[in-house]
């Protein structure tokens, strides 16, 4: 009898952003809207099936800019009902998530605005291919 086995590889073609903060995400987004010109808004919290039979939930805003052709999502590390979106990096809050190419002018412009709000910590790129949770990021 044949075997066919299924191999298939992540698209992790995007921009990733870990930030640490304390503030609660609707505040995140009015800070970073104000600063960068951005308009996040909030979408469906990103649902995330465990083996366990059940499923965790992650806040989940969006902003998408049609006249430059962008996509970025800002995504809570911590679920609504327990857990971690990406458990190796518990001390991160949020993740920005960019789709679309930005230059490394422009990427250090954003980290540059990020990190002058006063309640970030700090905010500074990822590389996704590091992560061993890297699966949960694609939606």
């Amino acid at each position: 009898m044949n075997k066919v086995t299924l191999k298939y590889e992540l698209d992790l073609n995007f921009t990733l952003i870990a930030i640490t903060c304390h503030l609660k995400d609707y505040r995140l987004c009015f800070y970073i809207n104000k600063l960068t010109g951005s308009n996040f808004i909030k979408n469906d919290d990103h649902e995330l099936w465990r083996s366990t039979n059940h499923s965790s939930f992650f806040t989940k805003y969006s902003y998408i800019n049609h006249f430059e052709e962008t996509e970025s999502y800002l995504i809570g590390n911590k679920g609504i009902n327990g857990g971690f979106l990406i458990p190796e990096m518990k001390g991160t809050d949020y993740f920005m998530i960019i789709l679309s190419h930005i230059d490394e002018e422009d990427l250090s412009d954003l980290l540059n605005a990020l990190n002058r709000i006063e309640q970030i910590v700090v905010a500074s790129k990822i590389d996704p291919e590091k992560l061993k949770s890297k699966e949960n990021l694609v939606f």
